[in-house]
């Protein structure tokens, strides 16, 4: 993506629409304090610039049932570049796989992981360890309550 120079308003659409993204956008351009034509140019500017990806929704999922969310740190068995390929695109195909990053430091890898429960989990690092993705060790971790899941704030990054 190239450099799109943003402004301080800029940055107030997209920090709002990260908390906020079905916002009407009457009510976007007033916190924004714009009209809404030049708030709708501007969203449409960010989106063509790939400033914005897409709109989700939150959804709360100990209402759905009960689950078990795990963050996991991975050691590959090799740090060939075919191995880093060969195991990101098995967990790009990996479901319960919610979120994974290359990670500097002892590890290779942290994924975010959420499953019906620990032994749904433990049956999905047992296929790993089996398939080709060449992990060579994890270690789990089990969130026993959330804390704190907000997006990033806009304006520290500027």
């Amino acid at each position: 993506m190239n450099q799109t120079r943003l402004d301080d308003r800029d940055i107030a659409i997209l920090a709002t629409l990260s908390r906020e993204g079905r916002i009407a956008k009457t009510e976007l351009a007033a916190r924004v304090n714009l009209s809404p034509t030049p708030c709708w140019d501007r969203m449409k500017r960010l989106e063509k610039a790939g400033l914005i990806v897409g709109y989700r929704a939150e959804i709360d999922l100990a209402a759905l049932g009960p689950h078990v969310q795990v963050f996991v740190t991975v050691e590959l068995e090799s740090h060939k570049a075919e191995s880093f390929q060969i195991f990101e695109r098995i967990i790009a195909r990996t479901d319960a796989v919610t979120g994974c990053w290359a990670i500097g430091g002892g590890y290779d890898y942290l994924m975010q992981v959420v499953t019906r429960d620990v032994g749904s989990f433990q049956d999905l690092m047992d296929g790993l360890l089996e398939s080709r993705a060449g992990v060579r060790r994890y270690y789990s971790y089990i969130v026993t309550k959330p804390v704190k899941a907000d997006p990033p704030a806009l304006g520290l990054l500027r």
